[in-house]
């Protein structure tokens, strides 16, 4: 604490000598528009954000401010500055939503804005009273084998429903089914049977994912447009609020089901101490009433679906790129995890090389382009003066493919970060793909389990390779997606 206070001090002093916040170099800038035409008519499209915001990195250095439709951001590209950003950080860091869309969708639903994207004291109640069982490793692993049993189930999936060249064809609405099952498991405690063919919940899935992906894709289109959406019911509005609609009442009602369950079984003194543990948890805080538990419970259902949807795809899309690490990765499984033993605890804390490509593959294929704060009080970074209140992007991603930080780095070499010297020749604020601090993604050990457990599945069962073709690029929908349907082979180990 009084390390931090020294630096805050030293910051202070500092300050006066600073260049203007308004010397900063950015785009060039229209007025009322301000950048917004640059996504239009310029060299990038609204779909390739993530290589625009790397142009400007290119263009203008550590520090960018762009004007995007009157709203002044400022990239910050430094490690170094990243760093300052986060150790300026109070009880409360205050962020600008992920999708300013969807905050708006809400506030005209009188809904919450949801755990990411409420600030102050009601972000603060909720997360206190929910981090206890959401980054313990004792707790998150209490959730291991639902976590197991729905790796399992999507094995079964591609093993019944891949054609006759091995591939499944809509392999992404799969993958999107398997989060649904994962995150109705956690929060609602019970199985959807999204993936199972034929069932009630399998079209529904489908429609699920769908506007969810929807969402997503609408949002990052309107960030980088002219505002009119914000002030006439534009198409592209009225598109994504269907969509919003779809999504949230369904996703309400498997919230308020799950509420009548539990509540019912407390009435009947039917429950098990393993059942609803997540969701009675909630429900004995003193300090949260029945919306805050909502809230909370659909943060977690949403958005598993949107952030490891893709980040599983790019997995196993590097693991089909990548045969040699594919066989490191077998081996290391086989060893450690068969597919005929469950999944426990000790079993995953001896995957550490599955662990290292995991991280490998969020550097070659990262899951979004910034992490975004304001500011709380006036800081120095790249020697600017930055005033309290600003909006900055944290966008460390453009170093990722830099061969200066990570020699090679077309090659996807999980033993990069197996090194003993890894921590000291790669910056600690390089690559954190679920933030930093006390804002750190509260889902992050949810999100790390389920994914090594369900590669850990997927390989142990099947061999995976792609076609011969152009390698695959991302897409900006707000986070980063493949830019085109995955032809990925699986190849059941049993025959190969």
């Amino acid at each position: 604490m009084a390390s931090k206070m020294m630096a805050k001090d030293v910051g202070k002093n500092v300050i006066r000598g600073l260049k203007k916040f308004e010397d900063i170099p950015g785009p060039p800038c229209w007025p009322l528009v301000g950048s917004a035409l640059m996504y239009r008519f310029g060299d990038f499209k609204k779909t390739q954000y993530h290589e625009a915001i790397k142009d400007m990195y290119c263009k203008y250095g550590p520090l960018v401010k762009e004007n995007i439709g009157g709203k002044i951001i400022v990239h910050v590209f430094d490690p170094e500055d990243i760093k300052t950003v986060y150790s300026y950080e109070g009880k409360y860091p205050v962020v600008p939503p992920l999708q300013e869309t969807t905050q708006m969708y809400r506030a005209q639903k009188q809904m919450s804005l949801g755990l990411g994207n409420t600030n102050g004291e009601e972000w603060y109640k909720l997360r206190s009273n929910c981090i206890q069982k959401m980054l313990r490793p004792k707790e998150v692993a209490f959730h291991l084998p639902s976590v197991d049993k729905t790796a399992k189930m999507l094995t079964d999936r591609i093993q019944q429903g891949k054609n006759a060249n091995d591939e499944m064809e809509e392999l992404r609405i799969e993958i999107g089914k398997w989060s649904i099952e994962n995150a109705a498991n956690l929060v609602f405690d019970r199985q959807l049977d999204c993936l199972t063919t034929g069932s009630e919940r399998e079209s529904w899935a489908r429609d699920m994912v769908e506007a969810n992906a929807e969402i997503f894709k609408l949002s990052g289109d309107l960030k980088l447009s002219l505002p009119l959406y914000k002030y006439l019911s534009t198409p592209k509005w009225r598109k994504l609020v269907a969509a919003e609609d779809l999504f949230y009442s369904e996703a309400i009602s498997l919230v308020d089901e799950a509420l009548l369950r539990l509540t019912a079984g407390v009435e009947k003194g039917t429950l098990s101490p393993s059942q609803f543990y997540f969701l009675s948890y909630l429900i004995s805080r003193e300090s949260l009433d029945l919306k805050d538990v909502t809230v909370i419970c659909l943060s977690l259902f949403t958005d598993g679906l949107s952030t490891t949807t893709p980040t599983l795809l790019f997995n196993l899309y590097a693991l089909a790129r990548n045969p040699e690490v594919q066989e490191k990765v077998f081996q290391e499984v086989e060893k450690n995890l068969p597919f005929s033993s469950p999944a426990t605890v000790q079993a995953l804390a001896n995957l550490p090389y599955l662990k290292a490509f995991v991280k490998e593959t969020f550097r070659m294929y990262p899951n979004g382009t910034e992490v975004s704060r304001y500011l709380e009080e006036d800081i120095s970074l790249s020697g600017y003066q930055i005033p309290a209140g600003t909006h900055v992007d944290l966008n460390p991603s453009v170093h990722f493919m830099d061969p200066h930080l990570f020699p090679n780095p077309s090659k996807h070499s999980p033993e990069r970060w197996l090194r003993e010297d890894a921590e000291q020749n790669i910056h600690p604020y390089l690559l954190t793909p679920f933030g930093h601090g006390t804002r750190m993604c509260a889902g992050r050990r949810f999100a790390e389990q389920d994914l090594y457990v369900v590669i850990a599945r997927i390989i142990a069962r099947f061999k995976l390779s792609v076609p011969d073709e152009p390698a695959l690029n991302q897409i900006y929908h707000t986070l980063l997606f493949p830019d085109t349907p995955l032809h990925i082979q699986f190849r059941s180990r049993e025959e190969a």
